[in-house]
């Protein structure tokens, strides 16, 4: 990616990684990108690096616009490696005496990091700075997602680097949400449900935070993925939505399987749901990446969960969802759990727990078959669909 210019004397200086498909346990399909900008003023700053495999390409973006000696300031709003990772490159070319503002646990986390003596300057919330022309804000942001994320505002222009937040995983050779198709709001949904669904109440409060102080958004730059210009308020508007975590009347079933009895018993429990008029997405687990699965169960009303038990206990990979699940803290779902066994059957009330753990309202405490269903159980199956598809339709969702 070549330095763009996104605003008179500001740039886009950040790198695309074409190639990269998975960030850590979330499926990359499209890539990725690291974005850091540049605001020439009185005082030039940077705002934010990338990641270390790619400093090289970051400084020559920015030496392809102003030698990295004249940068005054770096602003670090995220210390994740992906983020910051091109700091000691970049602090040694800038001089390791030039201020770096961050959070407070900016501060603390850089230096864990990288042990480095750099000149900190830890920012008090909606601390400001004047960089010429321009006026900077700082807003804290702890915990989206990580706590020393902050937001910086760019008040002239009423521009948002907003770190992580309203980010995607998606590379492309545009820069603007109007030059891309809508799609982009799926890949901005995976990125919600598998990295900020757990702070969904954080997010309501930093969305009423932004409502009660009035601020003004012409453009919102993420530090991954597109830029939003052309109407910003789009994504602020499915943030608000999806911290709601209001679900739809759909059904996601998950399942995986030894010798196609869970299986079998899957896709009758699936008919049944249809029958309904239910929306309904059946998941095999090693067919469907545990990202995309959580990209469905984030705005569903049920969760089915089929598993075989395996040495007594949970099929491996039904264990790996359900662990990564457990950590976002889905709401607002019911559960329902079913699966095969062969001589002891403990997978089901396994789920079962797991759903009682996670405040999963349990349809009841599920359908286990020994060995092969034969047709008065795969019955029982459709059965089993229409009463889970018949409580969706009952709920207010």
């Amino acid at each position: 990616m070549k330095p763009k210019e996104i605003k008179k004397g500001i740039f886009q200086v950040g790198v695309t990684d074409w190639n990269i498909r998975d960030f850590h346990g979330y499926s990359t399909e499209s890539g990725t990108t690291y974005n850091a900008f540049l605001i020439l003023d009185e005082k030039n700053v940077l705002i934010d690096t990338v990641k270390k495999e790619f400093s090289d390409q970051l400084i020559d973006n920015i030496k392809s616009i102003i030698p990295l000696e004249k940068i005054d300031i770096v602003i670090s709003n995220h210390t994740e490696m992906d983020h910051s990772g091109s700091l000691p490159a970049v602090m040694h070319r800038v001089g390791e005496n030039k201020p770096l503002y961050c959070s407070k646990m900016g501060e603390k986390n850089l230096s864990l990091h990288y042990q480095k003596n750099w000149q900190f300057h830890p920012v008090q919330p909606n601390e400001t700075l004047n960089t010429g022309r321009y006026t900077l804000t700082f807003l804290e942001t702890r915990m989206l997602h990580w706590p020393d994320s902050m937001f910086t505002y760019l008040n002239e222009e009423k521009i948002l680097f907003s770190s992580d937040a309203f980010g995607q995983h998606y590379a492309s050779q545009y820069l603007f949400d109007d030059q891309v198709e809508d799609k982009i709001m799926d890949y901005a949904k995976k990125y919600y449900a598998n990295i900020l669904l757990l702070y969904s109440p954080l997010v309501q409060k930093l969305l009423k935070q932004v409502t009660d102080i009035g601020l003004q958004i012409n453009m919102i730059c993420p530090d991954h993925g597109i830029i939003w210009r052309k109407d910003p308020n789009r994504i602020i508007k499915a943030y608000h939505q999806w911290s709601l975590q209001k679900p739809i009347k759909k059904a996601v079933l998950i399942y995986d399987t030894m010798w196609h009895s869970t299986e079998t018993m899957a896709e009758h429990i699936v008919q049944g749901i249809a029958d309904t008029g239910t929306e309904v997405i059946p998941m095999h687990l090693r067919k469907c990446h545990r990202s995309d699965i959580m990209t469905e169960v984030f705005d569903a009303k049920a969760i089915i969960i089929g598993s075989p038990t395996l040495n007594n206990g949970l099929y491996p990979t039904i264990s790996d969802l359900i662990t990564y699940m457990k950590g976002l803290k889905p709401k607002n779902k019911i559960g329902a759990a079913f699966g095969s066994y062969g001589w002891s059957g403990e997978a089901v009330a396994l789920i079962n727990q797991e759903f009682d753990a996670m405040k999963i309202s349990r349809v009841d405490d599920g359908l286990k078959i020994q060995f092969v269903p034969d047709k008065k159980v795969l019955d029982q199956c459709s059965e089993y669909g229409q009463k889970i598809g018949q409580l969706i339709q009952k709920e207010d969702a």
